[in-house]
C-alpha cells in the first residue's frame, strides 16, 4: 500500500542544509497499523507529510495506494489529499460555528456528495466513535477526548485508503488520551484504512501492530508487536 525508495529531504536555512530524512526505504502493507516514534527533529513530522502529499522528497520515490507521489502535480496530490487520506493533529482543528454532525459530514459536502448521502455517513462515524449522542452539540460543548473523536470521524468520513494521526492524544488528559487510543485500536483492529500515528508516548507506541523508530532521518528499528 505504502512504499518509500530511498527517501531523502533536505531544506536550506541560510547558509546551512537541514537533512531532514536520508535515504529512508520502507514498505507498509494495506491495513497495518503502524506508530512511528522518535526525539523531536528525528523525521517523523517530515515523513508523515511526504505521505499526506503535503510535501516532495528531494530524491527517492513513493507510493502511496498506487499513485507515485514523488512525480505527482498539484492537482494530482490535491485530489489524492482529498480522496485517499484523512489526517488527525494533536489539536483537533473543528469549526466552532458548526456541530459535530456539521463538522463530520462537511468534507463529504465540499467534495458534492450530496446532503442525504453525506448526513448518513457522519451519522454512521458520530455512531463509530461513540458520539451519537453529542451530534447536535458545537464545539465548546464538548470535552478535548470527544473533540478528537470527532475530529477522528472527520478524517474516516470520505473513506481514505490511509488515515494519519500526528500525536492525537498530545493534547489530552489521561482519560481522554485512553478513549482516543481504544478508538484508533478499534479502527486498527477492523482494518477500516490503513493507521499511522505519529507519537511521543510508549503506551501509544504498543497499542499498534508495528513500531518504526527513527533517529537523524532514518529508520533505526522497525519491528511488529508481540500482541
Amino acid at each position: 500500500m505504502i512504499s518509500l525508495k530511498n527517501v531523502t529531504r533536505e531544506y536550506t536555512s541560510g547558509q546551512r542544509t537541514v537533512h531532514a530524512l536520508g535515504g529512508v526505504s520502507v514498505g507498509i502493507a494495506q491495513h497495518e497499523f503502524v506508530a512511528i516514534s522518535g526525539p523531536s527533529g528525528c523525521g517523523k513530522s517530515t515523513l508523515i507529510h511526504l505521505l499526506a502529499g503535503l510535501d516532495h522528497p528531494t530524491s527517492g520515490e513513493i507510493f502511496v495506494d498506487g499513485l507515485a507521489l514523488h512525480s505527482a502535480d498539484d492537482a494530482a496530490l490535491t485530489q489524492f489529499r482529498r480522496r485517499q487520506v484523512g489526517l488527525v493533529f494533536q489539536f483537533f482543528n473543528l469549526l466552532p460555528t458548526m456541530n459535530v454532525r456539521e463538522n463530520v459530514s462537511l468534507p463529504l459536502l465540499l467534495q458534492g456528495v450530496s446532503l442525504a448521502e453525506s448526513e448518513k455517513r457522519a451519522a454512521d462515524l458520530i455512531g463509530l466513535v461513540g458520539l451519537t449522542e453529542r451530534a447536535d452539540h458545537f464545539v465548546h460543548q464538548l470535552s478535548g477526548g470527544e473533540q478528537q473523536r470527532t475530529a477522528i470521524a472527520r478524517a474516516l468520513v470520505h473513506r481514505p485508503a490511509l488515515l494519519i494521526a500526528d500525536e492525537p492524544t498530545g493534547n489530552l488528559d489521561s482519560h481522554s488520551a485512553a478513549s482516543v487510543m481504544e478508538l484508533l485500536e478499534r479502527i486498527g483492529a477492523e482494518a477500516l484504512t490503513t493507521l499511522i500515528v505519529v507519537t511521543h508516548s510508549a503506551e501509544v507506541a504498543r497499542a499498534a501492530s508495528r513500531r518504526i523508530e527513527m533517529r537523524d532521518g532514518k529508520i533505526v528499528r522497525d519491528s511488529r508487536s508481540a500482541s
